[in-house]
């Protein structure tokens, strides 16, 4: 992270600092897209941004990455251990791991409500256990902990022109909308960790199931089953996207550019699998470069549009958290770097 950045989020502090750094290299690596977008972020909200998806990942990692050898108990540990200097951060805004420490400080500075990281670490718990769901209610239950709460925790950072409690829902429908992309994306891996994120009743709805799944990823053979399936959960993801698409317009219009750029570029997810025939068993499906690289433009150009306007006299009715009665949106005088 850049010293900039943290100059301008007002952290002074020398280890919280290096604690931001490091929660800034958890996003640049596993976050390509994501990361791409915060880069749009106003300069002094992007610390904030890091800390939360660093977390994430770092959790996210004690489930997925702790490599073949790790059986559940020893992932349970990790979690156990995580939660106690989670729950000791949030309470004393303090911890000995750098990453729970800048979520800490993130979360008193923009007053986050810490439930959400509650419902996030149960999510994180279930993956332990549950290996498959039979409908897409119960995913969508397990999504609140694991997706629509991280679009809960980014609004207080990026500010809203309306109540938050309006905004809530489309934020809440954005971070199911990414995961359910990621599920689409990655269905191939899941199920290579031994977890199948597609309901069971829309695979039977289209004569497939958890067997026929694996058959086709052990097999490099595609079945017309399976591709119902996928273009049936693609379809859904859609209407997803559609649910979150009004809050765009909800948030701080120097905000938007990032969030737009992530909708975009996550949309594109969607429609590489389709034009590719739904592959997803057998390769990892990504945006093209040119095409993150034109969306990215696109993003830049209205960071600049929005930040001239902000110079011409201020952004009536942004609040963002903790902002003082009274408070008005000072010009912006940073570059996008």
């Amino acid at each position: 992270m850049t010293n900039r950045e943290l100059d301008a989020a007002g952290v002074t502090d020398p280890e919280l600092r290096a604690a931001y750094r490091r929660c800034r290299r958890l996003n640049a690596r596993h976050g390509r897209t994501y990361f791409l977008a915060t880069r749009l972020l106003p300069v002094d909200r992007r610390p904030a941004v890091h800390a939360l998806y660093g977390f994430a990942r770092w959790a996210d990692d004690i489930v997925d990455a702790l490599g073949p050898g790790a059986d559940t108990g020893r992932r349970d540990a990790r979690l156990s251990a995580l939660q106690r200097e989670l729950d000791r951060g949030l309470r004393d805004g303090n911890s000995g791991e750098p990453v729970v420490r800048a979520l800490a400080d993130t979360a008193r500075r923009y007053a986050i409500d810490p439930g959400h990281f509650t419902d996030f670490m149960a999510a994180m718990r279930a993956d332990l256990v549950v290996t498959d769901y039979a409908d897409y209610a119960s995913l969508r239950g397990y999504m609140h902990g694991s997706a629509a709460v991280i679009g809960l925790q980014m609004l207080p950072v990026l500010g809203t022109v309306v109540p938050r409690e309006e905004a809530a829902p489309c934020a809440a429908a954005l971070g199911v909308a990414f995961q359910q992309t990621n599920f689409l994306r990655d269905v191939g891996e899941d199920l290579d960790r031994g977890r199948v994120y597609l309901p069971a009743d829309l695979l039977a709805a289209h004569g497939a199931d958890r067997h026929l799944l694996r058959w086709s990823r052990d097999t490099g053979r595609h079945d017309a089953r399976v591709t119902a399936a996928l273009e049936e959960f693609a379809a859904m993801t859609r209407r997803v996207y559609g649910e979150a698409a009004p809050g765009l317009r909800m948030l701080d219009p120097r905000s938007r550019p990032c969030i737009r750029t992530a909708f975009v570029l996550y949309g594109g997810i969607l429609d590489a699998v389709a034009r590719e025939g739904y592959p997803v068993l057998h390769r990892r499906v990504a945006v093209p470069g040119g095409r993150r690289a034109v969306v990215a433009a696109d993003g830049l150009a209205r960071v600049v549009t929005a930040r001239l306007r902000a110079r011409g006299g201020g952004l009536p009715g942004v609040v963002p958290a903790g902002a003082a009665p009274g408070w008005r949106c000072p010009a912006v005088h940073e570059e996008v770097a």
